[in-house]
């Protein structure tokens, strides 16, 4: 699986991440010029990048969908998935990505 990081001209830092995420959140698919608000609400990042991080994310997930790839779990703590919080997990069946 192809990381995101590994992709473009610059590394997206956590906090860019976090930004990101809150960003599709607020802007679905319907919104006019979704990418310019998300890159605007990413700070640092063009349009054209925020819209590549997501076709990335999209790919990522559709990968991990198709059960190409394994969670490590935790051995000690709530059956969580690798270093997701329950929060996390929950967003991230909850994000619609299409």
């Amino acid at each position: 699986m192809a990381s995101m990081s590994s992709h473009g001209s610059s590394a997206w830092t956590a906090k860019q991440n976090k930004a990101f995420e809150k960003a599709l959140a607020v802007y679905d698919q319907d919104t006019p010029e979704r990418w310019l608000n998300v890159a605007k609400a990413v700070g640092g990042k063009t349009a054209e990048e925020v819209k590549r991080h997501y076709e990335l994310l999209v790919e990522d997930v559709k990968f991990i969908e198709s059960g190409q790839v394994s969670f490590p779990y935790r051995t000690s703590g709530g059956g969580s998935h690798g270093n997701m919080t329950t929060d996390d997990e929950k967003r991230m069946r909850n994000m619609k990505l299409n």
